[in-house]
C-alpha cells in the first residue's frame, strides 16, 4: 500500500557537465516503501542522478518533488540554481545519502560519526541523539565498535557505521550510491543483509547499485539506465527473467557472467 504523493518524483530531469549531457530527460518515482534500484554500464548515469536527487548536483531542467513539494529554481541551464538554501537543507536531511567510500570522519569515533549530523544540522538533544545512533549502531550490527575509529573498521564494518549515520538522521527516504563496490565480496555480503533488513521493514530507498542479485531479491522497480535515458524499467521478475530491449539483454548477459 503507498501513499498518493511519492516521496520522491523526477520528471524529464537533464543533466550536463559543460557540453556534455549525462542525464537526457529521466523520470524516476519512488512512494513510501518502494525500493527502487539503478541499473546499467559505467557512465550511463546512474550517480549523477541519485545526485541530482539529493541536490548535490545541480541539474539543467526538469523538475525534482519531495512528498509532492517541487525544488524551486533560479537561472537556467547551465546557470540553474536552487532559489531556497533552507529548502535544500531541508531535502537534504531528510533523503540521507550512502556513498560508495563510507565518508566517516577519521578523528571521531564510530558513535561521534553517527551522531554528529543530528545534533549539528538538526539542533537535536545530545543524550537523545546517542540513545539513537547506539541503537542504529545495534540494528546495523556494530553496537560493539562504538569507541573504535574508523581505520580500526573493515571495509564492511565502516559502510555499516555510514548506514547507521544516514538511519540516524531518521530521513524519509535513504539513498545508496554503490554501496557494496568498493568492498570485498564476504564484506559484500555483509552490507547486503543490513539493506535487506531495511527493505523488509518498507524503508524508502533509491539504490544505484552493480549487485543484480541484491536488486532482483529486494527492489520493488527496478530501472535500466543507458547513455542518459531510460532504455527499460520495470517490475525486477521482468526485468531480470524476461527483459525486452536487446541493450538490457546484453547487459545482463555481461554481467551475471562476470
Amino acid at each position: 500500500m503507498t501513499d498518493t504523493v511519492p516521496v520522491i518524483e523526477i520528471k524529464n530531469l537533464h543533466k550536463s557537465f559543460g557540453q556534455l549531457e549525462v542525464l537526457k530527460g529521466v523520470d524516476i518515482t519512488a512512494h513510501r516503501g518502494d525500493v527502487v534500484s539503478l541499473i546499467g554500464s559505467s557512465g550511463s548515469g546512474k550517480s549523477t542522478l541519485l545526485r541530482c536527487c539529493n541536490l548535490l548536483e545541480d541539474s539543467q531542467e526538469g523538475e525534482i518533488l519531495f512528498k509532492g513539494e517541487p525544488v524551486r529554481w533560479t537561472g537556467s541551464g547551465l546557470n540553474r540554481r536552487p532559489a531556497d538554501p533552507k529548502q535544500v537543507l531541508r531535502i537534504r536531511t531528510n533523503l540521507s545519502m550512502v556513498f560508495q567510500q563510507f565518508n566517516l570522519w577519521a578523528h571521531m569515533t564510530i558513535l561521534q560519526n553517527v551522531m554528529e549530523a543530528p545534533v549539528t544540522v538538526l539542533g537535536r538533544d545530545r543524550a537523545e541523539v546517542e540513545d539513537s545512533a547506539r541503537r542504529y549502531l545495534d540494528k546495523v550490527g556494530i553496537g560493539d565498535k562504538c569507541d573504535n575509529y574508523p581505520a580500526q573498521l573493515s571495509g564492511g564494518q565502516q559502510q555499516r557505521a555510514a548506514i547507521a549515520r544516514a538511519l540516524c538522521m531518521e530521513p524519509e527516504a535513504l539513498l545508496f550510491d554503490e554501496p557494496t563496490s568498493a568492498l570485498d565480496p564476504e564484506l559484500e555480503q555483509e552490507v547486503i543483509k543490513v539493506i535487506k533488513d531495511l527493505a523488509a521493514e518498507g524503508r524508502t530507498m533509491i539504490i544505484v547499485t552493480h549487485d543484480m542479485k541484491m536488486a532482483a531479491d529486494i527492489s520493488s522497480h527496478v530501472v535500466f539506465l543507458h547513455q542518459g535515458l531510460i532504455e527499460e524499467e520495470g517490475a525486477p521478475e521482468d526485468i531480470f527473467t524476461a527483459p525486452e530491449s536487446q541493450r538490457l539483454q546484453g547487459f545482463l548477459s555481461a554481467t551475471m557472467a562476470a
